[in-house]
């Protein structure tokens, strides 16, 4: 992995975002790229950010605090070995171990891995998950899954979903029936087309060639 990429990744408080090697406005903007992406998965999370070794002040906390705040995630602690950014941090009212106990507020997700959902959505149902969504059972219009990975539906699929809603543009849709009323994979959007076929078929969106497309399961 590129020692200067951005690392997002679940924990049990919420999120968790490393900073990876490089200047502070290069993972700022490294940042702003990956809230943008999955700005629905993201919307009223809270995280912690660890900044390394870097020595921040006032003003680097707060420029983040911004940042984060415009995408509504809430910052609620700061991560580094160096003490005068965790003294900055701390004057803040920021954390600065997660094993500081928190503001009391429901975590973003569930641990990464697989979701099963055994049951089918109806309309007003919303399933919000760090890993893979696997749906047994069909997902109504105005149902909603937003996935941090793959989504699978084996069943029908007429509701909105949003697959590597954190920036993985690699995620894929499968569902029986593969009618969303919107479909996005990481920053991409397309939505069903008006005409659907009598017998619908088994089928997998997924990004190519900088869109959205569906296909068969056996032309993958």
């Amino acid at each position: 992995m590129d020692r200067g990429e951005l690392v997002i990744k679940g924990i049990r408080q919420g999120l968790l975002i490393t900073l990876g090697e490089g200047s502070w406005e290069d993972q700022l903007a490294q940042l702003e790229r990956r809230l943008s992406q999955g700005a629905t998965f993201f919307r009223g999370g809270r995280a912690a950010l660890d900044v390394g070794d870097r020595r921040l002040g006032p003003a680097e906390i707060d420029q983040v605090c911004e940042l984060l705040a415009r995408y509504e995630v809430e910052l609620w602690a700061l991560l580094s070995p160096r003490d005068e950014t965790a003294l900055a941090a701390a004057r803040k009212g920021l954390a600065v171990t997660l094993a500081q106990k928190e503001p009391e507020a429901p975590p973003l997700d569930e641990p990464v891995g697989a979701l099963v959902v055994r049951r089918t959505l109806r309309s007003g149902q919303r399933i919000h998950h760090s890993g893979d969504v696997v749906v047994l059972g069909d997902v109504h219009a105005g149902a909603e899954i937003v996935a941090g990975g793959h989504v699978v539906v084996w069943g029908k699929l007429h509701g909105t979903v949003h697959a590597g809603a954190m920036g993985d543009e690699e995620a894929v849709v499968c569902a029986l029936d593969l009618a969303p009323t919107q479909l996005r994979i990481a920053g991409y959007l397309a939505r069903s087309p008006e005409e659907r076929q009598s017998r619908p078929v088994p089928e997998v969106a997924r990004v190519r060639d900088g869109k959205i497309e569906a296909v068969p399961w056996h032309q993958r």
